[in-house]
């Protein structure tokens, strides 16, 4: 188990560092009162993210009756979260598109789970009872499973035992098989990453406490628990990342910061998938890019 550990956090050392303007986006946006000329002005000087940004915004995904020629304009017609998962769909050297074999995920990276993900943690965001930035919890949910990403290639092979595990009770979740193999769980293994990175710290715990938001300090626990429940419903809309879906517990004490009923969730599960459906191709692009 001990050199199992070590091998992963080696392998996250082997994960690219994010740019310096991607880095600089995202530490602008987990401010909540950041102004959209930060973005304008950091996208500018980045000649890369520049012309990804003009190439979706001039894409057939906006049918646009005319060129948009400038940042400024993109920036408007995207808004920041679009830009902001325009920019991280490119970084880590094709993290968010590796095959998750580990996970028997039938080649799929974390993409697509992540963005189902981000919207409906987006949307409950949009109940909470306190004080709440939820365009934090929709850059929350699109990095939730980076961990994910490095663990896979250690996985290989392991899942139906795995999940015989789970399903006799051996284990109680996912978590903690992945623990008892390779001796942490893809939560914090994401963790590491997010630190390597230098990701805001409001990240780095929205990424490490995912699956526990419980186990949070109360002043991030409001986010992880968006993120949590994003997480949730985008495996019970089918958005998998393999095999591991539906195997960890659901967390309660949501409650405390959102005001969320049956009627609720199903209207977040419904204004998700439209907007998953919108956002898909616009982030296939640069996916494939």
């Amino acid at each position: 188990m001990t050199d199992s550990r070590e091998e992963l956090i080696a392998a996250v050392q082997d994960v690219p560092l994010l740019s310096p303007s991607v880095s600089q986006l995202l530490e602008v946006t987990a401010d909540p009162k950041y102004n959209i000329a930060d973005l304008i002005r950091i996208i500018k000087h980045d000649a890369v993210l520049t012309a990804r940004l003009l190439r979706v915004v001039n894409s057939a995904a906006y049918a646009l009756p005319v060129e948009v020629e400038t940042v400024d304009r993109a920036v408007a017609m995207l808004g920041s979260r679009v830009v902001v998962g325009l920019a991280l769909g490119g970084a880590g050297d094709g993290l968010f598109t590796r095959p998750l074999d580990g996970y028997d995920s039938n080649g799929e990276g974390i993409w697509r789970h992540d963005l189902f993900s981000a919207i409906a943690g987006r949307y409950v965001g949009l109940k909470a009872t306190t004080d709440f930035t939820p365009d934090l919890a929709f850059t929350g949910g699109l990095l939730l499973d980076i961990g994910k990403a490095v663990m896979s290639q250690f996985l290989v092979g392991k899942s139906a035992a795995m999940l015989a595990d789970i399903a006799n009770g051996t284990a109680s979740d996912y978590l903690e098989e992945e623990t008892r193999l390779l001796g942490l769980d893809h939560a914090e293994l994401g963790y590491e990453l997010a630190k390597c990175w230098q990701l805001p710290e409001v990240l780095q715990n929205a990424i490490r406490y995912h699956h526990k938001p419980s186990q949070a300090s109360e002043i991030y626990r409001p986010l992880c628990y968006a993120v949590h429940i994003g997480d949730t419903l985008a495996m019970m809309a089918g958005h998998s990342a393999g095999s591991d879906a539906m195997q960890y517990q659901l967390e309660s004490g949501y409650d405390a910061y959102f005001k969320l009923d049956e009627q609720d969730i199903g209207m977040i599960m419904l204004q998700s998938g439209e907007e998953f459906m919108q956002l898909e191709e616009v982030m296939a692009l640069v996916m494939e890019a």
